[in-house]
């Protein structure tokens, strides 16, 4: 399944009667941008996530026609790492199912409804759990890349997944002033090896994941 990701940036100047004018906000932000691809910026310590700025984008083919998204944010979790020894790194995800976001509120009030008549839910139900991911191993497989393999527990299943991990950027946040990391990630997996079988033959049962995560030294 290909997978796409446009990102839209906001102008730095507003045109009006043929005058640049940079909005105030703007004007107030750093000249440079704080993080940088530099692992020489990454020491050695336990991180916590970012809550307001990690998110979990989900792709999955819809009928064949095209790919629908969503996203899951409010994540937390944990970081303990030194650039010394990858290796070693280890993590814990925390993602609220319940707090999905998608474009449509009738397919939200789909994805968490009780099952009809009392049956299962179709997707995951009114008061879904927790997602979690634990990793068990990290192996570097490039200057800025590696491969991070671990446990996922979901919807009452638990099963292992693997993810193709990207350092983006360290540095110091200039508003928390908290030294940052941030990573992006890439895994696939099969949505009923976690019991979310509605619709095969008509929804996908591949499911892309995309994660932009950003942790923060404790």
């Amino acid at each position: 399944m290909k997978h796409f990701v446009v990102a839209a940036a906001a102008p730095a100047l507003l045109i009006a009667g043929g005058v640049a004018l940079a909005p105030a906000t703007f004007a107030q932000a750093p000249s440079a941008t704080p993080g940088s691809v530099d692992a020489s910026r990454v020491t050695a310590g336990s991180y916590a996530l970012d809550p307001s700025h990690t998110l979990v984008e989900w792709q999955v083919d819809h009928f064949g026609f095209n790919d629908y998204f969503g996203l899951f944010g409010n994540i937390t979790g944990t970081l303990t790492m030194d650039p010394a020894d990858i290796a070693g790194a280890e993590f814990e995800v925390f993602v609220p199912i319940a707090e999905i976001t998608v474009a449509s509120e009738g397919l939200k009030e789909h994805l968490l409804r009780s099952g009809k008549d009392g049956g299962s839910p179709d997707f995951f139900g009114p008061e879904p759990g927790l997602a979690k991911f634990t990793s068990t191993s990290v192996r570097q497989s490039g200057d800025t890349t590696a491969v991070v393999s671990g446990m996922l527990e979901m919807n009452g299943n638990s099963g292992p997944v693997t993810m193709l991990v990207e350092f983006n950027g360290a540095g110091t946040n200039p508003f928390s002033k908290k030294e940052t990391v941030g990573f992006h990630a890439r895994a696939t997996i099969d949505r009923t090896d976690w019991g979310i079988d509605y619709g095969q033959g008509l929804i996908g049962n591949e499911v892309d994941l995309f994660i932009s995560a950003a942790f923060e030294k404790q």
